[in-house]
């Protein structure tokens, strides 16, 4: 019996030996085909930190819900991101719309899509994506998370052209095309344990490679370490910034008709400091054009966060607004300066109508410009060039 015992034990070390080499090699087999596609742009035995990146103290706001953000799951969110195959005619990835360089949004009013097609509003920038209360995605918030949002694209007759109408293949062609790429058969065993593609995997990683993207390195940010919260002056500003800042902080007190008397001018109330997130109770904000076509649309109550509004050089990244209508900082707090009450806006949000009337801030040159200098205090510098939010096929 002992004897039988031993012989038992000696078969069980040798099996699981035999295993753990096996998979070992197979490990091996993995991150060598891994480091043939992507060269030095992806280690799998080191790769870029995107779970445990720096965030300051004063950030409160996470929208990421049960969906943590891996290095594993956030690079292949990030080889996905910049691939083309997922398009239809492997023409367009999700970077053609949403660029480094600008922030990761568009340069174009509208941005083009497969076979022709274009966007029905201008592609929002996502740096800081995450860091927000507003959960729900799209100008018109038509995702319920970031999760549903990735694929939505994908799935667009005009976008990425996997929409399963007029002749176009659905979403489950595309799960047989990524399926027959050799690198994400490996990417996917490297980061899952098996090299099964769903949807949902799509959806995961691509959601935290998204959310992976921020910028936190702003004068801004600069002066918030050194205070105590927002409406102390920061060190690091001039005078013009911090007044700037005041206005943006300080609601605005009108007469009974709507007519701005005292105060600042309110921006805080729906894009909340520090993140500079939307409030998801917003309405919309006036603009209700349509980018491609007639009519109205009332239904665009989300916005990105403020941050990286500009870039390095001063100018704004992209156009702003889901049409793109407004191209300078200027136009846009001269725009809030006045709003117009348009017939058929039902949702425009109620802060901007004073007393029922469209309010006017009186604005005055110092005040612009004082706004405008502290919007560009939320700009920073790494989120423009760190390789672990670039191209991977480069």
């Amino acid at each position: 019996m002992r004897k039988l015992k031993v012989m038992l034990a000696l078969l069980i070390t040798t099996v699981v030996f035999q295993y753990c080499t096996k998979t070992e090699e197979q490990n091996q087999l993995s991150y060598d085909a891994i480091k043939a596609a992507f060269g030095t742009n992806i280690d799998p035995n080191n790769l870029a930190n995107y779970a445990n990146q720096f965030i300051p103290a004063y950030i409160r706001k996470d929208n990421t819900g049960s969906n943590a953000i891996t290095n594993a799951k956030a690079t292949l969110g990030r080889v996905l991101f910049y691939d083309k195959n997922l398009s239809v005619d492997n023409t367009i990835s999700c970077n053609s719309c949403h660029v480094q360089a600008f922030a990761f949004g568009d340069t174009a009013l509208a941005s083009h899509g497969v076979l022709g097609g274009m966007t029905g509003r201008h592609s929002m920038r996502l740096v800081n994506a995450r860091f927000a209360v507003e959960s729900k995605f799209f100008w018109n918030e038509r995702a319920a998370s970031l999760e549903a949002q990735t694929t939505q694209p994908v799935q667009d007759h005009a976008e990425m052209g996997f929409s399963g109408t007029s002749g176009r293949p659905a979403i489950d062609s595309l799960i047989r095309k990524l399926d027959a790429i050799s690198y994400y058969k490996e990417l996917f065993l490297f980061v899952y344990g098996n090299n099964i593609i769903t949807e949902q995997k799509l959806q995961e990683c691509l959601a935290q490679f998204v959310r992976s993207i921020q910028s936190f390195d702003s004068k801004y940010d600069a002066g918030r370490t050194q205070v105590a919260n927002d409406n102390q002056p920061f060190p690091n500003f001039t005078a013009q910034e911090n007044n700037g800042k005041n206005l943006f902080l300080t609601p605005p007190v009108f007469d009974a008709s709507g007519i701005r008397t005292s105060g600042g001018l309110g921006c805080n109330g729906c894009h909340n400091a520090p993140e500079f997130d939307i409030d998801p109770n917003t309405g919309n904000n006036g603009i209700i054009g349509v980018l491609n076509g007639t009519g109205i649309d009332i239904n665009n109550t989300r916005a990105p966060s403020l941050r990286d509004l500009t870039g390095t050089n001063g100018n704004p990244n992209t156009s702003m607004m889901h049409t793109g209508v407004l191209t300078t900082l200027q136009s846009v707090v001269g725009h809030y300066g006045t709003i117009n009450l348009a017939p058929g806006n039902t949702r425009l949000d109620p802060r901007l109508t004073p007393n029922g009337f469209g309010q006017q801030l009186q604005l005055t040159a110092t005040e612009v410009n004082a706004v405008i200098a502290f919007l560009k205090t939320l700009s920073g510098n790494n989120v423009y060039t760190d390789a672990k939010w670039s191209n991977p096929f480069k």
